[in-house]
């Protein structure tokens, strides 16, 4: 097979999936007859080719994609003018926590956030897919251990926690900017309402509380200083 049916048969694949594409799973396009290297070069000159277009082919976690570019959101939305549905702060806060801090236990995202996190909201995160338990801590009670997920990732159009926007410090400061400054979230993968309101932590002070191709994803994010228990359940950013 010579290189443009090779990429023609790349091009169709992906376009017709409705998930990411591994490189292992495009060699049985070819009977194992292209070596990874091969693909990946192949993978690569499709993405100049369709560089000047409104849909991109990129790399995500779970592998390749086509899915529209960020500036075709705009028109996009016009097919589907309804309000989207909303993220809590909450929720955004939580997860931005997560995945700066990770791997982490619900206690250390209480002490980040100044309050209790109602258990609904690690629920709700975890039913979506973008976080889950790795593990336990060694210590008292053996704690869970918090974590993103591969699907995480894809959501946000990136291939790994290193393409998250960097964090200026350590602490929590900035986690909510620079999460929700990174790439738009899919329309379809927003929460359905607002998430429940977290439970003020007795001990502490009120705070901070394509698939082909679909406008690449707006990760949720953490903010800081912001007031808590009811004003996280009325509080909420759009997709």
């Amino acid at each position: 097979m010579n290189t443009a049916d090779a990429k023609r048969v790349l091009e169709t694949a992906l376009i017709c999936t409705q998930q990411p594409l591994p490189v292992r799973e495009l060699r049985v396009l070819f009977e194992d007859e292209l070596g990874a290297d091969t693909l990946k070069d192949l993978l690569a000159q499709l993405q100049l080719e369709w560089a000047q277009r409104g849909v991109e082919l990129v790399c995500v976690a779970s592998g390749w994609r086509f899915q529209s570019r960020p500036e075709m959101r705009e028109y996009l939305d016009r097919l589907h003018p309804e309000k989207p549905p909303r993220y809590s702060r909450a929720v955004l806060e939580t997860l931005a926590i997560i995945a700066y801090r990770q791997p982490v236990t619900r206690g250390d995202m209480e002490d980040i956030r100044g309050v209790t996190i109602n258990s609904q909201i690690l629920k709700q995160l975890e039913d979506r897919g973008w976080v889950e338990v790795i593990g336990h801590r060694e210590a008292a009670g053996r704690p869970a251990l918090y974590a993103t997920t591969r699907q995480f990732l894809d959501d946000l159009g990136i291939a790994s926690l290193d393409q998250l926007p960097e964090l200026q410090s350590p602490t929590q400061q900035g986690v909510f900017e620079a999460l929700a400054a990174s790439v738009e979230p899919q329309p379809e993968l927003a929460m359905d309402g607002d998430a429940p309101a977290d439970e003020p932590s007795p001990a502490a002070p009120e705070a901070a509380a394509v698939t082909n191709p679909e406008p690449a994803p707006e990760p949720a994010a953490a903010g800081t200083g912001q007031e808590a228990g009811d004003a996280d359940a009325t509080e909420a950013i759009e997709t």
